[in-house]
């Protein structure tokens, strides 16, 4: 048995965030990782010489974003691409209408305009919200309000469906009515031309990682932790655990004895989401150069209803979308090629038959990564904002979690991961440590 000062189970940038800190401080840490790879749900293909990344692609609003001051500090590129999380206006955006016409600027102007004003008597409806409810139904009590006919009040109630989906995964029926109260964006939002890989593997440099590591159980005591994988065990004085909420709700990771009844509370009200990327790249561009995102309108959108351009990131023209709640359930077992027929048939419906079969595609299938179980999760009817928080409570003061689930104020986030991280290594040490501490070693 390897015995050291503090076990960290996890190469995410949580993990790899507080083992950073954590050996900058004089600990002896290891990291144990599932993977054969660091990174986590930050994931980055490069087939083809194409990059993509497969997992966490964009940093939602640089200003005030320690993930941002990391990656300018350690020199790792970035492009912007500000899609304001699901914002009706943004930046540019071509709307299709429900008969696969683009919108003009006016019509364009007039559903935005009826968002935005659902979106104002959202907020409040939210805040009366009972315990229980869920985001349908104060959307739906919102929308009701403002005494539209059915046609208008339809498309409003589509894009924020579309919005539960494509922020979180889920139908709006299985998030918290507050579970968007996070969806803010401070700054421009930027992409990774040579992928978002790069951040994980520079917080990883002269760390002790161990690849293909799979933890099976972590027992806790007043002896201290022993960490059990399929490499052997490992004897510490404390452990981070931060694996996602998906593999701590599985039979195959243990924790001995049991998370206390807070914890269990906590994590009963949270579930990893179905969201699933499709990358299609293309012999040409047969979209409208003017704008970041397609988005169309109507019952056609049901699955496949936004799609982004990359073609910025390497010249390629490319377009990303999301197999988003519903649509990553009902295709899930799909062939990549079932699934690129389906989304070229809205595709073509909108520009027409001379729309080109694309050079190549890619798609994930993360709620059937046995090391996930989801991309990331998401809060249930019935939970509170608490939540994440009292997940993150350290126990006996030997066993910490950590990572995006376990953070309140940008959950679902690689900025969340990462704080939480920071979080978690204070705790250990007993007193504050600069976050910039992460980087300030960059060369």
């Amino acid at each position: 048995m390897e015995t050291v000062d503090v076990v960290v189970i996890g190469a995410g940038v949580a993990g790899l965030t507080a083992a950073r800190l954590l050996a900058s401080e004089g600990r002896r840490v290891v990291v144990l990782e599932a993977r054969d790879r660091v990174g986590g749900r930050v994931h980055t293909d490069r087939t083809g010489g194409h990059v993509a990344d497969l997992g966490a692609s964009w940093i939602h609003g640089v200003d005030g974003n320690a993930v941002a001051e990391a990656v300018a500090a350690f020199g790792i590129r970035t492009v912007e691409f500000t899609v304001g999380g699901y914002q009706v206006d943004s930046r540019p955006i071509a709307y299709h209408g429900a008969d696969g016409h683009r919108l003009d600027d006016d019509a364009t102007r007039r559903f935005a305009a009826d968002v935005h004003t659902v979106d104002a008597t959202l907020a409040d409806v939210v805040a009366g919200s009972g315990p229980t409810d869920s985001y349908r139904d104060v959307v739906e009590r919102a929308i009701d309000l403002q005494r539209w006919d059915a046609s208008r009040a339809e498309r409003v109630r589509e894009h924020l469906e579309h919005r539960s989906e494509e922020q979180y995964g889920v139908p709006s029926d299985e998030l918290a009515a507050h579970g968007l109260d996070d969806d803010t964006i401070d700054g421009d939002e930027v992409v990774f031309p040579d992928g978002y890989d790069a951040l994980p593997t520079r917080l990883a440099a002269g760390l002790a990682v161990r690849l293909r590591h799979v933890v099976h159980s972590v027992r806790h005591g007043d002896d201290g932790v022993e960490v059990t994988s399929d490499h052997g065990s490992f004897h510490a004085a404390a452990v981070v655990v931060t694996v996602p909420v998906g593999v701590l709700q599985s039979d195959e990771f243990v924790i001995e004895p049991p998370l206390p009844e807070r914890h269990r509370q906590a994590l009963g009200r949270l579930r990893m989401n179905t969201f699933e990327k499709v990358v299609l790249r293309f012999p040409e561009r047969f979209w409208d150069e003017d704008v970041y995102a397609i988005r169309q309108l109507g019952p056609e959108g049901r699955w496949w209803h936004s799609w982004y351009d990359l073609t910025r990131l390497d010249g390629v023209p490319t377009l990303l979308t999301f197999a988003a709640g519903p649509a990553a359930r009902a295709t899930r077992g799909w062939s990549d090629e079932q699934v690129a027929a389906s989304v070229l048939e809205q595709l073509r419906r909108l520009y027409g038959d001379h729309v080109p079969a694309p050079t190549s595609v890619q798609v994930t299938t993360w709620q059937d990564d046995p090391f996930a179980w989801g991309s990331y999760a998401h809060m249930l009817p019935g939970s509170t904002t608490d939540d994440h928080d009292d997940l993150a409570v350290p126990i006996g003061g030997r066993l910490h979690l950590a990572g995006e689930a376990t953070w309140t104020d940008d959950p679902a986030t690689v900025a969340g991961a990462l704080y939480s991280g920071h979080r978690a290594a204070e705790r250990m040490l007993g007193r504050d440590v600069p976050i910039a501490r992460l980087w300030s070693a960059a060369d």
